[in-house]
């Protein structure tokens, strides 16, 4: 038989605690000591009473608590104290005692002030019994005062551990021993063990006496069997299939193969946040009268499940009419604003999206200096057309400032990195695009895996705190690169860095890697706030080999050194200078050479060079989130001057920049660009250790070097001066659980690689350099594993050359530590 929502809840919260669900068993008294005057003792509840039906003990009121007593005020003569005694404290200073009385020498007492000293003790909790008499002048204090408790013991527990007790109940060792504290701490308990699903659970708070006035408390607990989920039905749906639905609610059913499953149990607050769910969910499907009529849970005859049935009313399908914003700010037009709003007529009515809307009409207003704005949207149903009609009241709202600003989370980055990077301080006006932007910045750090920042209230009405709440993630990283080619050719490469150095924001690398392209050592340290001003300073030493010699026949290496200095253009603009001394060498094998082994337009490059470089990055970033984008693109550009002394001479410019957009939380489209050019000056060629060389995971489907010019007599890749590459890649869902950290996307490369100077390319008839498209399409994924982020590349070529060299797969993955 169903039961109506409200009887539901009332039936399975009697029920739940009368027939031993989790009822408050009575009280055992252990003694093992005879020192000291025993704990009041609590008074026993029927076994498998409800939990509801113990007396209410607590500090006196109008009368003391069992176990306490005080003087009746009216047989008590009044008088002038001269004297204050304090008796029977034994941990407490007496002095500590008469500082709660609010009675002092030279007072005129009467019944009512003692009355009132007494319930004042009281409400200490540091007492179980007091007397308070006035004899000649002497006010005498005699208190018995509440054990301490040494330890909290928990006896019978298996499904939830002693650690998650513990976090859930106020007692603990050391503080004061009172019957309510303990009772109240019992119905934590038992309410826990309700959420898990075990409503046959039984509780006995015991104590055992200690020397010194102390006592161990014991909870000994009767978990019962776990209570499940039979079935969830659905009554009254027709535009969605009850499995649709049931992967809405967060209730789920039992299932013996659902091993890691915590949601199978009944809990009367979890079908109440599937009520809101399913509200969500069809509002935002344009169902603007849906409702709930009843969530009924009965329990089986078994006594072991419960089915669980929703009852709704869909209602009728909406669409959005017409849309208006008014508002009385002068600074402020209501037609802009409307052209702003993210909805437009005739769309499919979508709860969420009026929030969003709201969202981007309070980002608008602050923008236009407006921080206090209060918007109120006006919902106004028309049944007959089906359509809801929405207009957006803009007033100015109340000035609010800024409190205090508290930053959690941050267990090993110091507090002032993340306050520098606040665009808010404390005393300021709180401003919403502020507030996003210090979120942004945060975010951008890239020392934490979540940045929040939440509004609580402050002291007064116009004042407001701001709670930014982080997750650290690891920012040192042990990183491993693996490569497997069309020829069989395994590719490793490993290193290791600090990006949040002592937790000061310090970007300190120290790394020696070692693998067959490359090997180097190099020391870099950043300091991203130079003499505690908004300037980034660095510095590098480092010493670089890259073994082309598969690829295209020759080493290179590299020894120097260089500084660095940045700093902001604006909100979103940033520029970095730099300058750069090493010394490089071009090393071929002179047999080789002598032989007619290797091209002699690699041959041609042997020898040592000096190259002094000044350098300078600009670089734009206007996406609505730096790791993990889903709105907005992002451009730099970069020039690099070799020639300031030094034997090379060249000009150097690359740019790069993508555009991103969510269409949905997994779908994110995003249009990524990059193009360079190096040209050498003053008669200067520009050298082959100084060309762009790209492929591998530049160039996804193509080895590395896999593609430019290339001597096709001796398939040596000789790099080019020019390149250009494009790349569509699109996120999409992949139907695994989101804990699982995997995620997928299609990705389509284009682009080219060439040009060598007039010179190389005379040197040899069998040199290829023609710029010619290549192409390539496949599947990305990425799964932040336990061992750190790895990536897949499956890759199927579209357009190449016939001297490129091809690869289908490519893996790589970074260890990240703290």
């Amino acid at each position: 038989m169903s039961l109506t929502r409200a009887r539901t809840h009332a039936l399975l919260s009697t029920a739940a605690l009368f027939v031993g669900t989790v009822a408050v068993q009575g009280w055992a008294h252990a003694q093992t000591t005879t020192g000291g005057a025993a704990p009041p003792p609590l008074a026993a509840a029927p076994q498998n009473a409800p939990a509801q039906s113990a007396p209410a003990q607590s500090a006196p009121a109008e009368a003391a608590a069992p176990g306490q007593t005080y003087a009746a005020p009216e047989a008590f003569q009044g008088g002038v104290v001269r004297r204050i005694v304090i008796q029977g404290n034994e941990r407490i200073e007496g002095s500590t005692i008469a500082a709660y009385l609010p009675i002092n020498v030279g007072d005129t007492v009467d019944s009512a002030r003692i009355d009132l000293a007494l319930k004042t003790l009281y409400r200490t909790d540091l007492f179980s019994d007091v007397r308070i008499a006035l004899q000649d002048g002497e006010l005498v204090v005699r208190v018995t005062e509440n054990p301490i408790i040494n330890q909290v013991i928990f006896e019978g527990n298996s499904a939830l551990n002693n650690e998650k007790l513990r976090d859930e109940i106020n007692l603990h060792p050391r503080s004061i021993f009172t019957r309510a504290h303990v009772l109240a701490d019992v119905q934590k308990i038992v309410e826990l063990y309700r959420r898990s699903g075990r409503i046959a659970a039984t509780v006995s708070p015991k104590i055992v006496e200690l020397p010194q006035r102390r006592v161990d408390l014991v909870f000994e607990i009767n978990e019962g069997p776990k209570t499940g989920i039979e079935r969830v039905n659905f009554l009254g749906n027709k535009a969605f299939s009850d499995a649709a639905l049931r992967d809405v609610v967060v209730t789920k059913e039992s299932h013996w193969y659902k091993f890691f499953q915590s949601n199978d149990n009944y809990d009367p607050d979890r079908i109440e946040y599937d009520r809101e769910q399913l509200r969500k969910y069809y509002t935002n499907r344009g169902y603007y009268d849906f409702r709930v009529t009843s969530s009924v849970a009965e329990l089986e005859p078994n006594q072991k499940n419960f089915v669980v049935t929703y009852t709704i009313d869909e209602g009728e399908k909406y669409k959005f009419g017409k849309l208006r914003v008014e508002t009385d700010l002068k600074r402020l037009n209501a037609n802009i604003l409307t052209a702003l709003l993210p909805i437009r007529e005739g769309q499919l009515y979508q709860s969420e999206r009026i929030e969003g809307a709201i969202d981007q009409l309070t980002f608008a207003a602050g923008a236009a200096g407006f921080a206090f704005v209060d918007i109120r949207p006006r919902i106004t149903p028309n049944k007959d057309k089906h359509t809801i009609d929405v207009t957006f009241e803009v007033k100015e709202g109340p000035r609010v400032y800024v409190q205090r600003i508290d930053i959690v989370g941050n267990t090993r980055t110091l507090d002032y990195v993340i306050r520098r990077e606040m665009r808010l301080a404390e005393g300021d006006a709180y401003n919403r695009v502020l507030v996003d932007r210090s979120k942004t910045e945060v975010k951008r750090l890239g020392f934490f895996k979540t940045v929040d920042i939440d509004q609580t209230p402050g002291d007064a009405p116009d004042r407001t705190n701001l709670r930014v709440k982080v997750t650290e993630q690891p920012t040192g990283e042990l990183s491993l690169g693996a490569g497997y080619s069309s020829v069989d050719r395994l590719l490793l490469d490993i290193g290791i860095s600090e990006r949040n150095f002592r937790g000061r924001g310090q970007d300190l690398r120290a790394r020696a890697s070692v693998g067959y392209l490359r090997q180097q050592i190099d020391l870099s340290f950043t300091e991203p706030r130079f003499l505690g001003r908004d300037l980034l300073a660095g510095a590098d030493l480092y010493s670089y080999r890259y073994n082309f010699s598969s690829q295209a026949g020759f080493d290179s290496s590299s020894t120097g050194g260089g500084f660095r200095l940045g700093f902001p253009l604006s909100t979103n603009a940033y520029l970095l200078t730099r300058y750069q001394l090493h010394a490089d060498a071009v090393t071929v094998d002179s047999g080789s050479c002598d032989a007619g082994l290797i091209s002699r337009s690699i041959c041609d490059q042997r020898g040592s060079y000096l190259t002094s470089l000044l350098g300078y990055t600009v670089n734009l970033d206007l996406r609505n989130d730096p790791q993990r984008p889903t709105r907005g693109f992002n451009l730099t550009f970069a020039q690099d001057f070799a020639g300031a002394g030094g034997d090379v001479r060249y000009l150097r410019t690359e740019v790069n920049g993508g555009w991103y957009h969510g269409f949905a939380p997994a779908w994110v489209l995003q249009i990524l660009g990059q193009a360079g050019y190096v040209g050498g000056w003053g008669g200067d060629t520009v050298r082959i250790n100084d060309r762009f060389f790209k492929g591998g995971n530049t160039f996804r489907g193509f080895q590395v070097a896999g593609i430019g010019p290339r001597d096709t007599a001796y398939t040596e890749a000789l790099g080019g001066k020019l390149y250009a590459i494009g790349t569509v890649e699109l996120s999409f869902p992949n139907l695994l659980p989101e804990q699982y950290g995997i995620r997928t996307a299609l990705f389509t490369d284009v682009g080219t690689l060439g040009l060598v100077d007039r010179n190389v390319k005379q040197s040899s008839s069998t040199i290829k350099d023609n710029l010619g498209l290549r192409a390539s399409a496949g599947l990305s994924v990425f799964w932040t594993s336990p061992l750190g982020p790895i990536r897949l590349d499956f890759s199927q070529v579209l357009a190449k050359e016939a001297y490129d060299k091809t690869e289908t797969f490519r893996f790589s993955t970074a260890t990240q530590f703290q």
